[in-house]
């Protein structure tokens, strides 16, 4: 190649699925680092980008604890009023942006869209909001999350194979959902089981995964203790030894937890669910009560 010496065309180039590789990032967002101007590349002879290694380098830093908390609350607030209005065309627009600036496909899940539907489900518990107001939101949010799956898939061989899925009698799929999506990203196989899983499921599920990690119950809902325990119980005698972790807003309380005979416990903090199971998947932790973390 040819060009102005130090200049881009003289180095060692690499293209964009390379790029997403050594960031770890889906091939679209390494595209969308590029279109927006965040990440410097060219167009080569083919049509292909070509990026200099060296310009990843910022891409890979550590963010300072802090850092984008207001374009992250306002990301939030944005995607909550799209959510309400049923825009899902806008809301995707603003992860879209989110991705192209600061975010990684875990943060718009975690910092946008969780706190988005907790606002919502807060509004509606205090009458601010009604039934219809906030199943509408609950479906854009669903088929919002239907677009950004792809964004969650991670390349090479998988770590183990978690079994996630919503507690008998509990009808939010959601949550699963979005539980299943973040585990590919950290390299894990997932069979998400959805919403109102019977305890036979999880237990049928559990005995056919490909080197099982662990299995996951969610549970979005009080006064549901008794159906978390039946599907603990039925993933223990099916698979003996295996671990399950429980969580979800309806588990709150670690004593009500640690009664369901789980192995572990995450309450409704999203962000713990997922480092735990990424966790057992990578050997860390030992087989424990269920206290907070654990």
């Amino acid at each position: 190649m040819s060009g102005r010496a130090g200049g881009l065309e003289e180095r060692e180039t690499v293209g964009l699925s390379e790029v997403a590789r050594r960031l770890g990032v889906h091939y679209m967002t390494a595209y969308r680092y590029v279109r927006t101007g965040r990440l410097p590349a060219r167009t080569t002879g083919n049509g292909r980008w070509a990026v200099d290694p060296g310009d990843l380098a910022g891409l890979r830093r550590p963010r300072p604890r802090g850092h984008a908390a207001a374009p992250r609350s306002r990301a939030a607030a944005m995607v909550e009023s799209r959510l309400l209005s049923g825009d899902e065309a806008g809301a995707f627009t603003v992860c879209e942006a989110a991705l192209a600036s600061w975010a990684r496909p875990e943060d718009v899940y975690l910092e946008i869209i969780c706190p988005a539907l907790a606002s919502i489900g807060r509004r509606w518990e205090r009458g601010q909001l009604s039934v219809g107001a906030e199943h509408r939101a609950s479906a854009v949010a669903s088929r919002l999350v239907g677009r950004l799956g792809p964004r969650f898939h991670a390349r090479g061989r998988k770590r183990g194979t978690v079994v996630v899925g919503a507690a008998p009698g509990d009808r939010h799929a959601l949550p699963t959902a979005m539980l299943a999506d973040l585990l590919r990203h950290r390299g894990l196989a997932v069979a998400d089981l959805g919403a109102d899983t019977p305890a036979e499921a999880f237990a049928e599920a559990a005995r056919s995964a490909d080197r099982l990690v662990a299995v996951g119950v969610v549970s979005s809902l009080g006064r549901n203790r008794s159906s978390v325990q039946a599907a603990v119980a039925a993933v223990h005698a099916a698979v003996p030894g295996s671990r399950v972790l429980v969580g979800g807003g309806g588990l709150a309380d670690p004593e009500e937890a640690r009664r369901t005979g789980a192995d572990g416990w995450s309450g409704p903090d999203a962000r713990l669910a997922l480092d735990r199971l990424a966790g057992w998947a990578s050997g860390a932790g030992a087989r424990a009560a269920p206290e907070r973390g654990s």
